[in-house]
């Protein structure tokens, strides 16, 4: 495990706190001290690796230690937040992720035997490696350095990470994503729509309805599955698109309340400066330095 280890952490040389896209699709590296701001953001479905050091990811203030070397499995799109440490040693955080394409997951799930496959999902966590997920996760940064090769052989390496995945602890997590029909599904349709209207007021009664659910069954699952309510859920994004208008948009913060469907700029401020620390212009001000400087 030590010899693959430390090759992964010699191939992510030149790699920096901004999100390096390979030439792998769906295969992101980042490394170092990564800023705060950057790090509240809306993170997509994703099976990540942490190589080294440890993210501390927190939804709605509950926080889940991520020390490397381990791997975890994110199914949803949640808005969270979250800080980076390096390791002991006092070695860079290095992380890696990799996109979850939910029709290759179907694919494979087909050619599983079903005796193979944890049935529960499990809570976000950190999960130990073993030398075979480790050398799936090697082969695809070896491969970003050889676009030639990325046709042929990525299809293979995402199929057999998806495989390490789904026959591992975290596999009752990973398969919800390929049924259409299971409560995981309708609560990731719902997500969608919040995700393309939330400038727009959230009717409870109707969402539940279009997943149909009863609203306290529909509350209970969305709360299980992103770790927040379907209100906070929204709020979230719109505090977030917000910081961004504000910070990088050239928005006032009176036009970026309003844009992102705050009728009350004071009631804005206040979520603002609970979620984010800071009143807007400040917090804001201060992301532009720390940009300004890298």
């Amino acid at each position: 495990m030590n010899t693959i280890l430390a090759e992964i952490i010699s191939l992510t040389q030149g790699v920096g706190t901004q999100p390096v896209t390979t030439a792998v699709p769906g295969l992101l590296v980042v490394k170092g001290d990564i800023p705060h701001h950057q790090l509240a953001t809306l993170y997509r479905p994703v099976i990540g690796f942490t190589v080294q050091g440890t993210k501390i990811f927190s939804v709605d203030g509950q926080q889940t230690v991520l020390a490397g070397p381990a791997y975890y499995v994110l199914p949803v799109h949640v808005p969270a937040t979250a800080r980076v440490c390096p390791d002991a040693h006092g070695n860079p955080y290095i992380s890696m992720g990799f996109h979850i394409d939910a029709t290759a997951l179907q694919q494979l799930l087909r050619d599983i035997p079903e005796s193979l496959l944890p049935r529960h999902p499990v809570p976000l966590s950190a999960c130990e490696l073993d030398d075979d997920m480790l050398a799936v996760w090697l082969r695809l940064l070896r491969l970003g350095h050889s676009p030639q090769d990325v046709p042929a052989l990525a299809p293979a390496y995402e199929r057999e990470l998806l495989y390490r995945v789904l026959i591992g602890p975290h596999g009752g997590t990973l398969r919800q994503l390929a049924s259409a029909e299971n409560n995981f599904s309708k609560i990731s349709q719902t997500i969608q729509t919040l995700r393309k209207n939330y400038q727009h007021p959230v009717e409870i009664g109707e969402i539940a309805d279009a997943a149909g659910m009863a609203i306290n069954t529909f509350h209970r699952h969305f709360k299980r599955i992103t770790g927040l309510s379907p209100i906070q859920y929204q709020k979230q994004l719109r505090l977030m698109e917000a910081r961004n208008l504000i910070a990088f948009g050239g928005y006032s913060v009176v036009d970026a309340a309003y844009e992102v469907g705050y009728q009350s700029p004071s009631q804005f401020n206040r979520e603002y400066g609970r979620f984010f620390g800071a009143p807007p212009a400040k917090d804001t001000q201060q992301l532009r330095r720390i940009e300004q400087a890298r």
